[in-house]
């Protein structure tokens, strides 16, 4: 039963991943057709502050992960986190920080 299921959930995962690509190709014609630009002053003020800030939140969330490993271990005798968690967390920080970032300096009116 456990070698079905992970064949049929990487099967799903790339069809999933090729629908959302050809959704994103298709939007970007279509707005490139009915004369939208793709970047202009504000997008690209917009999408500059949101990476910013999401460089400061990653680089602090980094920080007090490194020290909770640290101090966690050495005195509070906490487990130690396994590498691939932390990387996934620190990539599930920087994307949704990024994401509302990006919805906030949109949604804000003059930057």
């Amino acid at each position: 039963m456990t070698d079905f299921v992970w064949p049929t959930i990487l099967l799903v995962n790339a069809v999933l991943v090729l629908l959302v690509g050809v959704l994103v190709l298709w939007k970007i014609h279509k707005d490139k057709k009915a004369g939208y630009p793709t970047k202009d002053e504000r997008t690209i003020k917009i999408t500059g502050r949101a990476a910013i800030g999401t460089y400061y939140i990653s680089l602090a969330f980094m920080v007090s992960l490194a020290l909770f490993i640290i101090f966690g271990t050495e005195f509070l005798d906490l487990p130690e986190l396994d590498a691939g968690w932390a990387i996934i967390a620190i990539m599930l920080v920087s994307g949704i920080s990024n994401a509302l970032l990006s919805w906030y300096y949109s949604r804000k009116g003059d930057l």
